[in-house]
This record gives C-alpha cells, sequence and structure tokens, in this order.
C-alpha cells in the first residue's frame, strides 16, 4: 500500500492552502469528507468570499499571541494580496477595511485546485479512525485505509453542519492525547432576556452603534432581528461574549446632552437615529418623550443611557446560525513556528480546529491560509 509523505484531511481554505505549499517533489493526498472541495468558501461572503482585512494584527482576534504573531508575519495580509493578484484574482475593498472577491470566490477555489491537481484528492471520505503506529500515521475512512509520515488536520469547527463540518478535529486531537477546548458558536447573533424583547419589534431595523464586551469595543452595523440582535458589531462582539453584560452606545458619534441642549423639538426627534428607534429606546430607557427645554436633571442623567445601554443577554443563536467555531486545540500543544504538535511527531493541527478565532471581516481566512503556509514551510 502507498505511504504518503503527507496526509491532509480537509479540503477547506487551511488544507488547501497548505497544499498548494507543498511542491511535487512530495507524494501528498487531501481527504475531504464532502463531494466538493472548499464548500464554506464557495458560499462566504454572499459568494464573494471576505478574504482579509486592511487592519490584520492579533489584536482583532481571540488567540494566543505568540501563534497568531508568528503566522501572520510568514504569510502576510500583503503577502495574501500579492499571492492573489499573481493568479490573476481581483480582490475589491468594501467600506474601505474588507477584501472581497470582485467576482466570484470560485476564482480563489479554482487557483486553489489548480496548484493541488499533482495531488491525491479523496472526496466524500468520512473518517473514523486516526493512529499512530511506528512511524506512520493510519486513516481509516468509512471507504478506505491511508498511511503517511505527516499528517496534517484542517477540518475546521462545527459551524455550517449543512455543509458536513463536524468536530472530528478536537476527536483526533482527544485521540492523541492533546489539550483542547470545546467548540462553541462564534460570530453568531445573540438572543434576549424578557427585559430587552422591544428590541424583537425593531426586526429589520439596523444602526451604527460601539459595543463594549468587556474592555473589547466593536464598531459597527447591529442588526435588530425577530430572535434578537445581529449584524456586524454583534457577530464580532459575540466572540468577545461568553456571560454576562454588554454595552450599547446608540450614539457613538454625538453627545446627547449637546443634541438636546436648547433645542425646543421632541426629544425622539433630535436623536440621530430612525424615528422608530428613536421612540421605542427612549420607552426602554424609562423617558418620555418631550419637548428638549423641559428636560429635568433626572431624565438628563436616564438619556446618558442610550451611550450604554447595559443588559445581560439570554445566549446566542447557536451553531446553525454562527459563522465560525470558537475553540480548537489549545495553543500550549502546538510549535508557533510550525504548527506541530509538541506531544506527536509529524503531527500538525491548522486553521479553525486550532483555538484561534478572528472577529467578522475577512480575520478566520487570513488565519487559515497563515497557518496554512507555516505548515507548509515547516513541512518542505
Amino acid at each position: 500500500m502507498k505511504i504518503y509523505d503527507v496526509l491532509i484531511l480537509g479540503a477547506g481554505a487551511s488544507g488547501l492552502m497548505c497544499g498548494a505549499h507543498l511542491d511535487k517533489t512530495l507524494s501528498v493526498a487531501i481527504v475531504e469528507g464532502n463531494e466538493k472541495i472548499a464548500k464554506k468558501l464557495k458560499i462566504s461572503g454572499g459568494g464573494k468570499c471576505n478574504i482579509t482585512n486592511v487592519s490584520v494584527n492579533e489584536h482583532h482576534y481571540d488567540g494566543d499571541e505568540e501563534l497568531l504573531c508568528y503566522a501572520l508575519s510568514i504569510f502576510s495580509k500583503e503577502e495574501l494580496l500579492a499571492f492573489l493578484a499573481k493568479n490573476g484574482v481581483e480582490l475589491e475593498l468594501r467600506k474601505n477595511r474588507y477584501y472581497f472577491c470582485k467576482n466570484s470566490s470560485g476564482e480563489i477555489i479554482n487557483i486553489l485546485k489548480k496548484k493541488i491537481q499533482h495531488h491525491d484528492l479523496y472526496l466524500n471520505e468520512k473518517i473514523t479512525e486516526v493512529q499512530k503506529k511506528g512511524e506512520l500515521f493510519v486513516v481509516t475512512t468509512h471507504n478506505t485505509l491511508l498511511r503517511c509520515e505527516k499528517l496534517v488536520v484542517a477540518t475546521g469547527g462545527k459551524s455550517f453542519s449543512t455543509l458536513g463540518a463536524s468536530d472530528v478535529g478536537l476527536g483526533i486531537a482527544k485521540g492523541f492525547g492533546l489539550g483542547v477546548k470545546e467548540f462553541t458558536p462564534a460570530l453568531v447573533g445573540l438572543t434576549l432576556q424578557k427585559e430587552q424583547f422591544w428590541m424583537k419589534e425593531l426586526s429589520g431595523l439596523s444602526c451604527y452603534v460601539h459595543i463594549k464586551v468587556g474592555e473589547k469595543i466593536v464598531a459597527e452595523e447591529m442588526l435588530f432581528t425577530h430572535k434578537g440582535i445581529s449584524g456586524p458589531a454583534v457577530l464580532s462582539g459575540s466572540l468577545y461574549w461568553k456571560r454576562g453584560e454588554i454595552s450599547i452606545n446608540f450614539l457613538p458619534q454625538h453627545n446627547i446632552a449637546q443634541l438636546v441642549k436648547n433645542s425646543k423639538k421632541q426629544i425622539s426627534s433630535v436623536l440621530p437615529l430612525p424615528k422608530r428607534l428613536s421612540r421605542v429606546l427612549l420607552q426602554a430607557i424609562d423617558v418620555q418623550d418631550m419637548e428638549c427645554k423641559k428636560i429635568d436633571a433626572t431624565t438628563h442623567k436616564k438619556l446618558q443611557e442610550l451611550h450604554s445601554y447595559t443588559f445581560a443577554p439570554a445566549g446566542n443563536f447557536g451553531f446553525s446560525k454562527a459563522e465560525v467555531s470558537r475553540g480548537g486545540v489549545l495553543a500550549d500543544e502546538l510549535f508557533a513556528y510550525s504548527l506541530e504538535t509538541k506531544k506527536v511527531k509529524n503531527l500538525y493541527f491548522i486553521g479553525e480546529v486550532v483555538d484561534v478565532t478572528g472577529e467578522l471581516g475577512g480575520y478566520n481566512f487570513q488565519w487559515a491560509f497563515s497557518s496554512a503556509v507555516v505548515c507548509a514551510h515547516s513541512i518542505i
């Protein structure tokens, strides 16, 4: 039976990029549980894939700084952009910070497919067992048995189970005695306590806010939904929220005291928010809509809550709505310069299966690609 130099488990963003950087002198096989490669990459960003961000650094991630800083220095945002440009992928910049494919995420997939064409590709192979026997890894699927000298686990997280996502990678890690953090939903909407059900009445409405979670402040659009709150600000904020309170500044670019000062208008009329939101917000902070000139000291104090409306979410929308998974193989188990495990020689973990998660905005694809290149360079 053939013994591969390298087996890569998973044909998503990280697995494909790793394979793309392994040359023809190595015998490589990529094993994928789906019938097609890169299914998550294909649908991301409405089919145009938010590939990276103008500002990429460790401060936009929940994860080990050493691991992040090294990977982002080896294959930076600039190097990713250069790689894509060299291969003819045209990008567009949205909101002056988000890089999307101008035409289709299929372009990136086609490039990666071309660059792994000299490797063997096994599709529709569900992994049932991974062992190490002597110096070789033995990977058993429901169809076949494969052997290799080096094994790269790029199986992703649990979000998007409809696309075949699972926690198989954590099972492999545990089987080798590695420490892991169980996956939880991340970049996901938040549900509400009964006291905040007024937000559900605003379903479909969005506004620019600052959301504070602990010491982290996220500035973006927030969307009210029939289930709770969502939108870019909430999704990124959810990365840092586990339980407890969050605070929303509904007027981050204004000062409520200045807005109402010397005005003859109603409070709801001077608020630079959709009228529907202004009225419901005032009710939520127990302020009667009135002429600004009639505001007393108590009301002035209550209006400050528009800069820091604080409450504890009930939970989140779950894996079915999560963009990514938080958790994975612990950073302490891996060498930062290679992503090889410290306990098991020639075993590597890359991408989302590692305990590194980025905010919304291309950070997770950047990590997937950067960690893949670190691993590939180490193997070469």
